[in-house]
């Protein structure tokens, strides 16, 4: 770990000079042992010189976090080298040495953004945080670099974004669309920059839907626990599927504007506030929330699948590959979540395909009709309709 090699050059380097030779290192090594054996004896909670099942689980609830035998399994299981289910001084000691973590509050912080507590930024269900996080603030510091790292990815991707939108709108079977022809349309009728149309406000709304998911889980996970300890993985999944929907019925409206600003032409709409304007004149409050059934329905095997194979896919990869350590590492973590990810939106596509058309259509059409419609134009009744022209 480049940040862990970091963290032990600048704590051993005792004549700043830059580097750290070996007798540094030997004093660095003493002194870690003498802090690692004091946080070990904290975790020993019986003084029986071994750290079992039931003793992390004590340690995480002290933390205000309550995780099962399971997970408190796993944790263990990185560690116990010998087999015994429990952790002695040396085995904890070879494992934590080279670890920049100073107190057991870090090591508990560690146990828990590396195991299946930590699901990934990419899943409906959101993070779990600790009453110590909750009140230095470390939760929303978490939103905020979560927010800001999506306005990079997605203004990064935005020409991808507004390319498939207008491919649900626009292609069928009689107006066949590819990549290359779809970029060229755009950037012949508006120019390079008009493949960030829309992108303002799907930056936008990043803020207000992450918090809102979040509080909104926070209460329901509560009001799932009763006197459960901790959630399953099918109650997380229930959870973070009704803190989605809930988020996704209070930003809707942005949803909406967000499809019609990115299909907008040149010079049709002055910005958002004139963009809403017209569709509250024209179609009235109603059309803010067309679409909202399929979108909320696409929630569902879109979170199932995507949480089901994201832990199935981690959970295999520790039992297969990790002997030494609880954390897969991010290529691991990352290739999990492409893989689930697009489980996932295969599976909702259909629904997020009929949304998206529903959204895009400034006059009422029941959603039934919708469907029938895509069925016509993709050809799957073999009825053909006449090609129209791909701005019209």
């Amino acid at each position: 770990d480049p940040g862990a090699q970091q963290g032990i050059s600048s704590e051993g380097d005792a004549d700043p000079d830059g580097g750290l030779d070996l007798e540094e290192f030997s004093h660095y090594l003493q002194e870690r042992e003498q802090r690692l054996l004091l946080m070990f004896h904290s975790l020993d909670r019986n003084q029986d010189g071994h750290i079992d099942v039931s003793e992390i689980q004590q340690s995480f609830r002290a933390l205000g976090i309550s995780i099962s035998l399971e997970q408190a399994e796993k944790i263990l299981h990185s560690m116990d080298r010998d087999g015994t289910m429990t952790i002695d001084w040396q085995e904890w000691r070879d494992h934590f040495l080279l670890h920049s973590l100073e107190n057991v509050e870090d090591v508990l912080y560690f146990w828990k953004h590396s195991t299946v507590l930590d699901i990934g930024e990419c899943l409906t269900v959101p993070d779990e945080f600790s009453k110590q996080e909750k009140l230095t603030g470390m939760w929303w510091k978490q939103l905020v670099a979560g927010a800001v790292a999506g306005a990079v990815s997605r203004t990064g991707t935005a020409p991808l974004d507004r390319l498939k939108v207008f491919m649900q709108v626009h292609a069928s079977k009689t107006n066949r669309l590819n990549i290359l022809g779809g970029l060229r349309s755009m950037v012949l009728e508006g120019g390079v920059r008009s493949l960030w149309r829309g992108n303002g406000i799907n930056v936008l709304k990043i803020a207000p839907e992450s918090a809102i998911k979040f509080m909104a889980y926070e209460q329901i996970k509560w009001a799932i626990l009763g006197q459960q300890e901790t959630l399953h993985v099918q109650e997380r999944f229930v959870a973070g599927s009704l803190a989605g929907a809930t988020a996704q019925t209070i930003i809707y409206p942005m949803e909406v504007l967000k499809t019609r600003l990115t299909l907008r032409r040149t010079g049709q709409y002055k910005g958002l506030l004139d963009c809403a304007r017209r569709i509250l004149e024209r179609e009235g409050p109603r059309a803010f929330y067309r679409g909202y059934l399929p979108n909320v329905l696409g929630i569902i095997p879109y979170a199932g699948i995507d949480l089901a194979v994201y832990e199935t896919l981690k959970n295999w990869w520790l039992q297969q590959y990790s002997h030494d350590s609880a954390d897969p590492g991010i290529l691991v973590l990352l290739a999990c979540g492409t893989i689930s990810s697009t489980c996932g939106q295969i599976a909702s596509y259909p629904l997020a395909l009929v949304r998206t058309r529903m959204q895009a259509q400034d006059v009422s059409v029941h959603k039934m009709d919708t469907v029938l419609t895509l069925i016509e134009l993709t050809g799957w009744r073999g009825r053909k309709i006449p090609n129209k022209s791909f701005w019209n």
